[in-house]
């Protein structure tokens, strides 16, 4: 490590609050499409995107025009007390690509959209309770953080949470519990046991779950899983909400992971790649669902011009990439399950969505994981964790084959050395 990242880490632990992680002493200076270099002019390959944000690369020209060109016109003016027709144009786009007839609301972040889908369940349905699954995440502000539980850090010390909550397992098929029949196994316990000994299914408003589970570690459900959930939910009244904050806008090779498992959603919460870089998140909902009344929930930078000016670019260009996206997906697999290692323990994911499980004596391989991420980053290669021991891939959706099987190469030899 140089002495310029030196000084610059230890400035930024004397005045930034050191509650997130690093997986490795990377500063950034600039970067280009699908490679990333730090302050000392090395070069990168971004398997991260910013934790999936961005999509369609860095310095993508075409974003840049469109903030450019609404940076002249002007950068804010709130959307809760006023119109403004790119925030119109956006909601439009996203309506056209859902199953059903919609309505956006628009927040800065993902936390902040389940906040809001949290509100417009119980507003709509006029139930409190709201069921959510274990190893999720959500956020980490106080009404999405009742239902993220990936790590106990996170909800360490911050009781109490949100009343009227609920967690149960997710249709894990690592659980050995769980095996061929989770899916029914899991409704069995919902039906039986949740809503006759915990809550009566009357009285909830919701469930909200990840369609894949991202920084719970990539954790790919059973396919009629969320179809046969919802068909339960429907007998009740109650709203499936699916949190496509990581897993939305193109990155598991569909535009959206539930159109992977044949379910239509009530409320889809969305985020990350959205703004492809700028902060913006949204709600889109079924019509009837979205009908808090006027003062009930707003926000001063939800649907901000200059994020909302990028989300356009995004949802013009992104279907255009679904099938390249699948493509390079399926061939970072082929290439990572072929990796001679007894420590590889799975590998999984859909699109460019994808986890590669380390597990030691049957228990997970932490210190594997920090070692892997670490030499490929000395490599120039910049990957991160998820679980307790996965090696996450997410790189932008625009990453060319050549770069994308050069950076697997690498993660895989890495692997192969522990």
């Amino acid at each position: 490590m140089s002495k310029k990242v030196d000084e610059l880490i230890k400035e930024d632990q004397e005045y930034l609050m050191q509650s997130f992680r690093r997986w490795y002493p990377f500063v950034i200076d600039h970067g280009f499409g699908a490679i990333v270099y730090d302050i000392e002019g090395n070069e990168y390959i971004d398997f991260n995107a910013g934790i999936g944000v961005v999509a369609l690369g860095h310095k993508n020209e075409k974003i840049i025009n469109a903030v450019k060109e609404q940076m002249d016109k002007f950068f804010h003016y709130s959307l809760t007390d006023f119109y403004y027709e790119v925030a119109i144009e956006v909601a439009k786009r996203l309506s056209s690509l859902m199953p059903f007839s919609a309505k956006v609301f628009y927040a800065n972040s993902g936390t902040e959209s389940v906040e809001a889908a949290i509100k417009i369940a119980r507003g709509h349905t006029g139930r409190q309770w709201i069921i959510g699954f274990i190893n999720s995440f959500h956020g980490r502000t106080l009404g999405s953080l009742a239902f993220t539980s990936s790590k106990a850090i996170q909800r360490k010390s911050f009781s109490p949470l949100l009343p009227s909550t609920y967690l149960i397992p997710y249709p894990d098929r690592r659980d050995p519990l769980c095996k061929e029949e989770c899916t029914e196994e899991l409704l069995g316990f919902i039906e039986d046991w949740v809503f006759k000994k915990v809550v009566d299914p009357n009285e909830v408003a919701a469930f909200i779950a990840e369609p894949i589970q991202g920084e719970g570690g990539v954790i790919v459900p059973p396919k009629d899983f969320f179809y046969k959930l919802n068909n339960l939910l429907k007998k009740f009244g109650i709203l499936l909400i699916l949190d496509e904050v990581q897993t939305g806008i193109g990155r598991t090779g569909k535009m959206f992971a539930f159109e992977h498992f044949n379910v239509t959603p009530d409320l889809v919460c969305l985020a990350k790649a959205l703004g492809g870089g700028l902060p913006l998140g949204a709600v889109v909902g079924r019509k009837e669902i979205m009908d808090l009344p006027p003062g009930s929930h707003a926000n001063t930078f939800g649907g901000n011009p200059l994020a909302l000016a990028a989300a356009n670019v995004i949802l013009e260009e992104v279907p255009k990439l679904l099938d390249h996206v699948s493509s390079i997906g399926k061939k970072i697999i082929e290439e990572l399950t072929d990796t001679r290692s007894p420590y590889l323990y799975d590998v999984r994911g859909l699109g460019l969505l994808i986890g590669a499980e380390l597990r030691k004596n049957d228990k997970p391989f932490v210190e594997g994981l920090e070692k892997v991420l670490y030499n490929s980053f000395r490599r120039g290669v910049l990957a991160i964790g998820a679980g307790e021991s996965v090696v996450r891939i997410e790189p932008p959706l625009i990453i060319s084959e050549e770069l994308a099987m050069k950076g697997t190469k690498i993660l895989k030899e890495e692997i192969e050395k522990l």
